[in-house]
């Protein structure tokens, strides 16, 4: 499973809602998890004192290297994606952040 915190830039609330209503059941998203191989792909939206925060979760056989996969995609879907990524978090995904991915602490 993979679970992502990215914080929404400052006046992009309304955008990312917008979008998450564009995405939520739309035949793109669906083509997208079967093609990566996810059976669950899930952003939950947080209000925090430092301003709104998405966190989004990935479950499937293909979790594990959907975010890699997915920034060495060409489809047009894919990268339209991509570029909401930049521009409602700052997430470019075809250069990641140093440091580990998210560790999970408790469950199992």
């Amino acid at each position: 499973m993979g679970v992502i915190l990215a914080p929404i830039l400052d006046g992009k609330l309304d955008a990312w809602k917008q979008w998450a209503t564009e995405l939520n059941g739309s035949n793109d998203l669906k083509d997208l998890n079967s093609r990566y191989g996810l059976t669950k792909h899930e952003a939950w939206l947080a209000h925090t004192p430092s301003g709104a925060a998405v966190i989004a979760i990935h479950e499937g056989p293909g979790s594990d290297v959907f975010m890699q996969k997915l920034a060495e995609s060409g489809n047009e879907f894919d990268n339209r994606f991509k570029a909401k990524l930049l521009e409602l978090h700052g997430m470019d995904i075809n250069q990641p952040p140093p440091g580990p991915m998210p560790e999970r602490m408790i469950g199992g």
